[in-house]
């Protein structure tokens, strides 16, 4: 029987608990959930610290309980709840006949608006047809473009359409934009779910089309869309949609190169983890199993050879199979319904976990994963008639019924109901004086030599590192912190008078999972911070000279945190070698951890590399210029990293291996002779051209920042040109 290995990480500091889990007709494969866990794991936080201290309890059967959301309001057979980008106080359910409703999100509301209707082409002969998806357009808020899956008939097909809206409670559903159809031989396994990953694309379900046992083979033949997820570019620009250029089967013959993963049965409902990026999909089963798969590029997830882990039929694969991260027999259910990781706030011991349930049972599970490696997995409640879930812009799951409710998740335990995730920076214990901005005598200061560009915001950084525990030191790469560690960054422009501005303050927490961001957006009145649940932008009066300029402020959300903060280049940016050793306090902070025996190996202060000053006109540009790509540019562009291109400015690789010099990049901003760096021609170059774009396409950085770094963008310049120098 597995444990529940849910951890309080911090009394004292920003408590972040952390647990994990993981689809209509649905159906699942990994370790089997058990209906109840084995007594909890209590990991005590450092008595030295004063704040939150949750010891959680185990997980079972009736952990949660399921309450109307909306108790005024029913539909019509819901399959779908979201949110519109940049309108946090509306939420929208799709009924599978044909509409979309919209109204506002509180437990009080009485009325809904109708916000799109076409039910008059919708086909529904069939309990797996209907309206199955619908996507807001990422840039929604500028575009207004919506994106809805359903089925047809003449022929019998389900069909990827875009509308505009026009109005912010209305779409236009005569003006309908076919993008594709896919005919469909039968009238189940249509799939179903629609959504836009991390990177922009938009991805499509799509069942094998139906009966029983795959009988064309679909799952395993790549010249078909039947039985896999699809990965396409689309947008206003875009009559149909475009290939991206990195899809795994674009260069194989005969394979059509829109699919991303292939062999499912049925991925009726998948989702991405708002936080890390990581798409998981419900596979519905047949005779035996249900699946809960993790979904990556090129995957192939072993319909019709396998169910679940077993063995279904014998055969070939076309590729190597990939196995489901979690299963469960038809003695629990017989329909998976995949959900989402919960990143909300009510439900702060579940933060992290992937919920899913069984259409037929009702079930609804937990799963914490770690990676691949399950941690646990349990049955926590039940929700009749369950055909799907779906979050708002904070982040609290829901889940859609036939009944004609929505429902989202309580506690059962009272001792659990206070235990919510802090949703005002005074209540993390990060400040002893949150007004005041005094920091908690635990967390210790440090500066780094060269800054991440945040758009001319001074900063101030603290670090925790629980006590006892041990930072891995390396001199050129990034360190390796324990659970339990804080990295906070505070951000403010000038104010009025002498008062600064407070814009922000940004919490990285070393979960159980890794590292996790969140942003607190600090009120008028200048003496708390809420949590930004959703990523948005503000303009705030600076003074410039002798009068005020209105300038925009980009929030994150924790989504968009783990975009710059990537493993593979480190999480935790500024806490590595050559950042803190050309500072005062980055040095206190390397000497403050080697007193405590807290860094290991450790080193002496005496000769460690450190970046240059990039202001410092006495160091050679060369070193400058390399060291501000290494800070602004390589967290994206290193090997394995989430620029495209194989691009890597990390500061130990030579240039000639940086997979830049004298080469086109793949996505051109349409300059004659544009190289990706054009060595003594910076007009030419894309990596000093993009630095002066924001909000646009090719901008860089791609987000979190609105204005052009020109100081920067000069330093890069100047070196570009000197490459070219005799």
């Amino acid at each position: 029987m597995l444990q529940s290995r849910r951890l309080a990480i911090i009394a004292g500091l920003l408590p972040v608990l952390a647990i994990g889990c993981r689809r209509n007709d649905p159906r699942g494969a990994g370790p089997t959930p058990e209906a109840a866990v084995t007594a909890p794991v209590r990991v005590p936080a450092p008595d030295t610290v004063p704040g939150f201290a949750f010891p959680l309890e185990p997980a079972s059967p009736t952990a949660l309980q399921a309450v109307p959301a909306f108790p005024e309001l029913r539909f019509d057979r819901p399959l779908f709840l979201t949110h519109a980008p940049g309108d946090p106080e509306h939420v929208y359910v799709v009924e599978q006949g044909g509409t979309v409703r919209r109204f506002e999100n509180r437990p009080d509301v009485t009325e809904t608006e109708l916000f799109l209707d076409i039910s008059d082409r919708v086909r529904q002969r069939h309990n797996e047809e209907g309206l199955l998806g619908f996507a807001f357009d990422p840039d929604y808020a500028n575009n207004q473009r919506v994106y809805v899956y359903y089925s047809a008939s003449r022929p019998r097909r389900t069909q990827l359409s875009s509308f505009v809206a026009t109005s912010a409670s209305s779409v236009d559903a005569t003006d309908e934009r076919e993008l594709f159809r896919v005919e469909q031989p039968y009238g189940n396994h249509n799939g179903g779910m629609i959504a836009f990953g991390p990177d922009g694309y938009l991805y499509a379900g799509i069942g094998d089309g139906g009966a029983a046992d795959d009988p064309h083979g679909h799952g395993q033949n790549l010249e078909t869309w039947l039985g896999t997820i699809l990965r396409i570019r689309v947008g206003p620009d875009i009559p149909t949609y475009e290939v991206p250029a990195d899809n795994p089967f674009v260069d194989t013959p005969g394979a059509r190169p829109e699919i991303w993963a292939h062999g499912l049965r049925n991925p009726w409902r998948f989702s991405f983890d708002r936080q890390t990026g990581r798409l998981w999909c419900g596979d519905v089963g047949q005779d035996a199993i249900e699946e809960i798969d993790i979904i990556e590029g090129g995957g192939n997830y072993g319909w019709n050879l396998r169910e679940g882990t077993h063995v279904f039929r014998r055969g070939e694969a076309s590729t190597p199979l990939r196995e489901p991260i979690a299963e469960y027999g038809h003695d629990q259910g017989q329909s998976v319904t995949g959900g989402n990781v919960y990143r909300g706030t009510r439900l702060s011991d579940l933060r992290g976990t992937y919920f899913y349930g069984d259409f037929v049972t009702g079930y609804v599970w937990a799963l914490d994963a770690d990676g691949d490696e399950v941690k646990s997995h349990a049955r926590v409640a039940t929700v009749p008639g369950l055909s799907s879930f779906g979050e708002d812009a904070g982040g609290e799951l829901y889940a859609m019924s036939f009944d004609g409710r929505i429902y989202r998740f309580e506690p059962n335990d009272t001792e659990a109901e206070g235990r919510q995730f802090p949703t005002r920076l005074s209540q993390t214990g990060l400040f002893a004086d949150t007004a005041a901005l005094t920091p908690s005598p635990a967390l210790l200061p440090y500066a780094v030599t060269v800054p991440l560009w945040s758009d001319e915001a001074s900063k101030q950084r603290w670090v925790f590192v629980p006590p006892g525990e041990k930072v891995e030191y390396d001199e050129r790469g990034p360190w390796s912190f324990p659970v339990g560690s804080l990295a906070v960054k505070h951000f403010e422009w000038p104010g009025p008078g002498d008062r600064p501005l407070r814009l922000e303050t940004r919490v990285m927490i070393h979960e159980r999972r890794g590292w996790a961001g969140y942003t607190y957006r600090w009120n008028k009145a200048q003496t708390d911070a809420e949590l930004v649940t959703t990523s948005t932008a503000a303009l705030h009066p600076v003074p410039v000279g002798k009068g005020v300029e209105l300038r925009p402020w980009y929030y994150p959300a924790g989504a968009d945190c783990l975009r710059c903060h990537t493993p593979g280049y480190g999480q935790a940016l500024g806490l590595r070698t050559r950042q803190l050793a050309g500072t005062e306090q980055g040095r206190g902070l390397i000497a403050t951890l080697v007193e405590r025996g807290q860094l290991e190996p450790a080193p002496t202060l005496d000769g460690l590399p450190a970046h240059p000053r990039t202001d410092d006109a006495d160091i050679e540009l060369d070193a400058r210029a390399r060291a501000y790509l290494d800070v602004n540019c390589a967290p994206c562009h290193h090997p394995g990293g989430p620029a495209p291109g194989g691009v890597d400015l990390r500061i130990d690789t030579a240039l000639a291996d940086a997979a830049v010099l004298g080469t086109a990049p793949e996505d051109q901003l349409g300059v004659d002779g544009e190289l990706r760096l054009a060595p003594g021609d910076r007009s030419h170059s894309a990596m000093w051209l993009r630095m002066g774009l924001r909000a646009q396409r090719g901008a860089m950085p791609p987000l979190a920042s609105l204005r052009v770094d020109e100081a920067g963008r000069a330093l890069v310049g100047d070196w570009i040109d000197a490459l070219g120098a005799p």
